[in-house]
């Protein structure tokens, strides 16, 4: 058993201070997923905290079942609020565009990073999650578990973003 199911069930059988375990291991990576999925590290942020907000009411009232590993459970939430928060974020295009974090480098490489922003930013929000989890090494099989489809509906969705980037450059 790893050390963050060890966590969870401790936080499950009342100990609060578990819960840092969980964040701790995991805060990094969740945050940088949502910054993808949300174009924003601010808005990721929030979005991570509001997150893990609701893993820890859920484990506290038993919700968490186990079927999943916890990192896998947490990613799922993540990825359905960073949705939900992009969905509701009422900002044109070329704002969605902004980045709040400065690139350093070339301005041919800020460019480039914009614009490839800007076509990840025209994908279907099922496409888009699944090629930043597998763009994240992700396993197929995990991110079917984190986005509530087959392994074959993420090949599917990977292959299909894939050929619509690929128009793009071209």
């Amino acid at each position: 058993m790893s050390s963050l199911e060890d966590a969870a069930r401790r936080v499950q059988r009342g100990d609060v201070s578990a819960f840092r375990i969980v964040v701790e291991a995991t805060a990094a990576r969740l945050v940088r997923l949502s910054a993808r999925i949300m174009g924003s590290v601010a808005e990721a942020e929030d979005v991570v905290q509001d997150a893990y907000v609701k893993a820890y009411r859920a484990l506290c009232e038993g919700q968490f079942d186990a079927r999943a590993r916890v990192e896998t459970w947490l990613h799922r939430i993540v990825v359905n609020a960073s949705l939900d928060a992009r969905r509701k974020r009422a900002r044109s295009r070329t704002e969605a565009l902004e980045a709040d974090v400065a690139i350093e480098g070339p301005a041919e490489a800020t460019v480039a990073l914009r614009e490839l922003a800007g076509w990840l930013d025209e994908l279907p929000d099922d496409q888009r999650a699944a090629l930043l989890l597998k763009a994240d090494e992700m396993p197929s099989a995990e991110i079917g578990e984190v986005l509530g489809c087959s392994e074959g509906a993420v090949e599917q969705r990977l292959m299909r973003a894939r050929a619509a980037l690929r128009k793009r450059r071209t």
